[in-house]
């Protein structure tokens, strides 16, 4: 009788129309790697992280031709408004989109914001004013929230040994995708000039020079829309009406069944109603993670304008393919690092010193930077590739590491709001990397000769500063480690 009830008592801890207490179950029964439902956590961030960075390849030379700047010094002004929308615009409602995912699941979300992504992200590749091209990015942005939930349902849809890994995933993703992204950008914008014995100048690929590298990333977003039928939900939906339904668990389960649930009930209603700003693990890794995008974001445009500009003005003369090229590279070996050597360095130094070991090493990179337009043919290649993914290596592992912390300050049901916190916070931050950064470079240009740190030496050296502010952050007592 006894061993007939054991496996009854364990199914009432679950209910039947719950989407996530089925995959609890399924968790319980396969014990090992989930690998498909990883594969599918990959190909989202990847499809939500491509189309935000795709442009900045190809920005300079579509601010040009839009002519919406007079002077080729005002192009990175300009360029900088533009990078920026598409923050903004998810800044506007990342908040939004956590509660919604906690409400009503994760797969919704998700769902929404790659049809944004198949949407508007062709329509900007179709821009043909300056206006037109900001609003494009700024209604992508604003329905592309979904980088919050997809941190939370990679570690829901896998059991606890194996959460680094699926945050890890989701950091890798993101990464590449931020680098994949700028070499299709790069390697498909203006095909007309670069490929002429396939599309003509009279074609409308000639017309439009930068939908290609746009149409390539919406109809990628199309394949993973569809591969989103079988996206399994997370989310734990129970309704406590339906416990009167007289299945034979219900009518057979002992009254302090019931009481359990009950408790189980009020507890997660009280977890949920705790106020996530006075969770100081929490919003102290979030600040810190902020401090860090807001150097990414502006780094990753900055790059791309200084790489493309001409060498009289401090740049490298490089084309939008040779750009493509270098970030393609990266993001190859951005990928080796995070499946084979990440997870052994996160397990031996753990996730915040490993941040704080990336951090000192980004200071002297960076520094060196400027100094590469002395360098010209293979050298300036090869020296140009390590540094790119040398750099992008480290902002991986610090900002791997801040994920880490941040889902292990909430519990389950909180982190898709705590996420989009998160997320509101980013996007404010990278909103104004790239708006800063375009208008930094900009001014950067017009000082070659100064005395002090002239051209682009000032640009990286305020890069470097805010490196430095995010490293001191990482330490006690501004920073709190979650009791978990």
């Amino acid at each position: 009788m006894a061993e007939n009830r054991a496996p009854l008592l364990e199914r009432m801890m679950y209910y039947e129309s719950c989407p996530g207490c089925k995959l609890e179950q399924r968790k319980e029964e396969r014990r090992g790697m989930p690998y498909k439902e990883f594969l599918y956590v990959w190909i989202v961030t990847l499809c939500t992280a491509l189309p935000i960075s795709i442009l900045f390849p190809f920005l300079y030379f579509m601010i040009r031709d839009l002519h919406i700047a007079k002077r080729e010094e005002d192009i990175g002004f300009y360029a900088g408004f533009v990078g920026a929308s598409f923050m903004f615009g998810r800044a506007l409602t990342s908040a939004f989109c956590g509660l919604v995912a906690d409400r009503y699941g994760r797969k919704p979300v998700i769902v929404i914001g790659i049809c944004a992504v198949v949407i508007f992200n062709t329509l900007f590749g179709l821009s043909t004013t300056y206006w037109m091209a900001i609003t494009t990015r700024l209604v992508l942005g604003s329905f592309n929230g979904l980088l919050g939930p997809i941190k939370a349902y990679s570690i829901e849809v896998c059991r606890a040994e194996h959460q680094a890994l699926g945050l890890s995933i989701v950091s890798t993703a993101w990464g590449i995708g931020l680098i994949i992204g700028p070499a299709i950008g790069g390697f498909f914008a203006q095909p007309a000039e670069k490929y002429p014995d396939i599309f003509s100048q009279d074609s409308f690929f000639g017309r439009f020079p930068y939908f290609l590298p746009c149409f390539c990333i919406s109809l990628f977003a199309v394949g993973v829309l569809i591969l989103c039928i079988w996206l399994p939900e997370t989310l734990h939906m129970h309704n406590v009406n339906k416990m009167q339904d007289g299945t034979i668990e219900t009518l057979e389960a002992p009254s302090h069944g019931s009481d359990l649930k009950e408790n189980a009930n009020e507890s997660e209603e009280r977890a949920t109603t705790e106020n996530l700003f006075k969770n100081w693990p929490l919003m102290s890794s979030i600040i810190v993670y902020c401090v860090f995008s807001l150097h990414d974001m502006a780094y990753t445009e900055i790059f791309s304008l200084w790489a493309v500009s001409d060498k009289s003005y401090g740049g490298l003369s490089f084309s939008s393919q040779d750009v493509g090229e270098v970030l393609a590279i990266s993001g190859f070996s951005l990928l080796v690092y995070q499946l084979f050597l990440y997870p052994s360095l996160v397990k031996f130094l753990g996730p915040i010193i490993s941040a704080r070991v990336a951090s000192v090493l980004s200071i002297p990179l960076l520094a060196a930077f400027p100094f590469m337009t002395q360098l010209s043919g293979l050298r300036l290649s090869l020296i140009t590739n390590c540094a790119s993914l040398l750099k992008n290596i480290l902002c991986v592992t610090i900002i791997t590491g801040l994920f880490i912390l941040q889902n292990n300050a909430v519990p389950q049901h909180q982190r898709g709001a705590a996420n989009g916190i998160a997320m509101t916070g980013m996007s404010l931050f990278k909103a104004a990397a790239p708006a800063g950064g375009g208008i930094l470079f900009s001014w950067a240009q017009k000082r070659q000769y100064a005395s002090f740190l002239p051209g682009d030496q000032m640009v990286f050296f305020i890069l470097n500063v805010v490196e430095f502010i995010g490293l001191l952050m990482t330490f006690k007592p501004f920073l709190a480690v979650p009791n978990k």
